[in-house]
């Protein structure tokens, strides 16, 4: 997410991986929204969680407790009011492969990002000044029904698609992988924090990402800090267990338990297949 930042000279000081780092954890400190001035991050090298066939698992994992299936891909055109089902927790629409949400600015961020792309299509983009205006709450002013067709339309479009894969990767995946390698842990780690960005979002309080991960290094050392990994990883979900509890509407924590932690147990760390885990009741087999 955009927000308070390093500033520019500081950065200029730096080169490389160090840039990176840097700005990833710019954004894993900052809050507020993702607006489009957030840096556009590489991934790095193909290794790690970001080689072609983990970043493919990574996918369908999350897309199993996202979406109640492996099949990533068919969800860019999902969208729904108030899955969290309740007043407090709201976070208006959520859609697309990720969760995108009208509530927390990302939503807003990807429809901006897609008008770049497709300056003329005008069947989603004119709701960007109601997007803008709902941004931080659950009202669907200006949205309603016209808004989720116009979603579900754009679904369809290799353009749209594009979008939200480079908004996931922007906000979400990259930051993982980066973090992830700064702290010196694997693949399976970096498909932690991952997870964890989804859910909780970039940000420093409490029950963000990164609220959750300092926490974590207050119980146990990352690799890069001279600890051990698994036990990073175990306190790490442990933090995040805690802060799902805390939220009604992510008060399931299966997809920590029931598959995260089984891959931590197994010492599966590369995260190879056969994965088989659970989700919400549901169960899934990547052979």
């Amino acid at each position: 997410m955009a927000g308070a930042g390093r500033g520019g000279a500081a950065f200029a000081a730096l080169s490389g991986a160090a840039v990176l780092l840097a700005a990833v954890l710019a954004i894993v400190a900052a809050g507020g929204s993702t607006a489009a001035a957030a840096p556009d991050l590489g991934c790095g090298p193909p290794t790690g969680l970001n080689a072609p066939a983990k970043k493919e698992i990574a996918q369908q994992l999350v897309s199993s407790a996202e979406n109640s299936s492996l099949e990533w891909r068919k969800q860019y055109g999902y969208i729904e009011y108030n899955v969290e089902h309740n007043a407090a927790e709201n976070r208006g629409y959520t859609g697309g492969l990720i969760g995108f949400t009208s509530r927390t600015g990302d939503m807003l961020g990807l429809v901006r990002y897609f008008r770049a792309l497709h300056p003329r299509s005008r069947q989603l983009t004119r709701f960007l000044p109601a997007l803008k205006r709902v941004n931080g709450t659950p009202s669907r002013r200006g949205l309603g029904k016209p808004f989720v067709r116009a979603w579900k339309a754009a679904g369809r479009s290799a353009k749209f698609r594009a979008a939200q894969d480079h908004e996931r990767d922007r906000i979400y995946f990259c930051p993982a992988v980066a973090t992830g390698r700064a702290d010196r842990i694997g693949t399976l780690g970096q498909f932690i924090y991952y997870d964890a960005l989804v859910m909780h979002g970039p940000g420093s309080s409490r029950d963000s990402f990164g609220g959750i991960r300092r926490d974590a290094r207050e119980l146990a050392p990352t690799p890069a800090d001279g600890g051990d990994e698994v036990a990073y990883l175990n306190a790490f979900l442990d933090v995040r267990r805690a802060a799902m509890k805390r939220e009604e509407g992510h008060s399931d924590t299966s997809r920590v338990d029931d598959a995260q932690r089984v891959f931590l147990d197994a010492g599966n760390l590369v995260l190879d297949p056969p994965l088989r885990w659970k989700t919400y009741g549901d169960s899934y087999e990547i052979p």
